[in-house]
C-alpha cells in the first residue's frame, strides 16, 4: 500500500559527501515524521536524523554539523546530505516514515529497503 525506495548510496572516500534520497508512494494521505536510521552487522539500528512535517530536525550527536535532513512534501520525499563523511558512517541506511494512509485516521510506520554507505580510502 505504500512504498518507501532509497537511492543514493555508494562508496566513497573519508571526507566525501553523499546525498540519500527516500520517495514515498502509494496510498498516502499525508506523511508525518520521516527519518534516516543505520544499522551495520551486530548493533541495533540506530536513528540518524528525523524531519516532523513542519519542519523540526533531530540529529544524532555523532552526525550533527556534517548531515542534514530535508524533505520536499509536495514529492512525498526526503533527503539527507551527508558531508564529512568518515569510515565509522559505513552502515546500511534506512529510511522511515510514518504514514497516514488514504482512508484512514491512523499513522502506520514504513521502512524502506535499506541503501548500503560505505567510507574507505
Amino acid at each position: 500500500q505504500v512504498q518507501l525506495v532509497e537511492s543514493g548510496g555508494g562508496l566513497v572516500q573519508p571526507g566525501g559527501s553523499l546525498r540519500l534520497t527516500c520517495a514515498a508512494s502509494g496510498s498516502i494521505f499525508s506523511l508525518n515524521a520521516m527519518g534516516w536510521y543505520r544499522q551495520v552487522p551486530g548493533k541495533q539500528r540506530e536513528l540518524v536524523a528525523a524531519i516532523t512535517s513542519g519542519g523540526t530536525t533531530n540529529y544524532a550527536d555523532s552526525v550533527k554539523g556534517r548531515f542534514t535532513i530535508s524533505r520536499d512534501n509536495a514529492k512525498n520525499t526526503v533527503y539527507l546530505q551527508m558531508n564529512s563523511l568518515k569510515p565509522e558512517d559505513t552502515a546500511v541506511y534506512y529510511c522511515n516514515a510514518n504514514v497516514r494512509r488514504l482512508g484512514s485516521p491512523y499513522g502506520y510506520n514504513y521502512w524502506g529497503q535499506g541503501t548500503q554507505v560505505t567510507v574507505s580510502a
